[in-house]
């Protein structure tokens, strides 16, 4: 079975949503599936159930949120802590399914560069399906990658100054 590379973009909510699907989908069907979530390194929903998911393994690459701000030396030494990580699993092959949540963020900060991430992705053991999550994928991703879904908001409750509601966006 060839491995594909999938991207999940845009400005819409459920990017995160759908590779957390798909992982769901590929372990129930008995693949081994890795996330590391770049840029995250604060408390999600997910991580109180995804540890007792036969088959899912998941790490934060991340030391908070710094969205709103620039990031900081040791964000990006975080980041690209976890991008080596990430290639090693590549490489190895363990896992059917490698998500890199966030890793299209990670590429808009600077913490580390398109180049570096796709010569992991290229250098990945045969098989090894891979899916980049995150807003802002850059053009050459866009052009290498096998499947590209694009989320767009028409519309969004965050503009009325609804806050990230738990089990929902966190």
């Amino acid at each position: 079975m060839e491995g594909y590379v999938q991207v999940y973009t845009g400005n819409g909510k459920g990017k995160t949503t759908a590779a957390l699907g798909l992982s769901l989908r590929a372990a129930a069907a008995g693949k081994q599936v890795f996330i590391g979530q770049f840029v995250k390194g604060m408390h999600y929903s997910e991580l109180d159930i995804i540890g007792s998911i036969s088959g899912i393994s998941l790490k934060q690459f991340g030391r908070g949120c710094f969205i709103k701000n620039e990031p900081s030396a040791e964000d990006i030494v975080a980041a690209r802590a976890g991008l080596a990580e990430i290639g090693e699993i590549l490489k190895a092959g363990q896992y059917g399914v490698v998500v890199l949540d966030e890793a299209n963020i990670a590429l808009h900060y600077g913490l580390f560069t398109f180049v570096e991430l796709w010569a992991l992705v290229e250098g990945r053991a045969p098989g090894v399906e891979v899916v980049i999550t995150g807003r802002y994928a850059p053009d050459e991703l866009l052009a290498k990658a096998d499947l590209v879904t694009e989320m767009r908001e028409i519309k969004h409750y965050y503009r009325q100054g609804v806050e990230a509601r738990l089990g929902i966006e966190k």
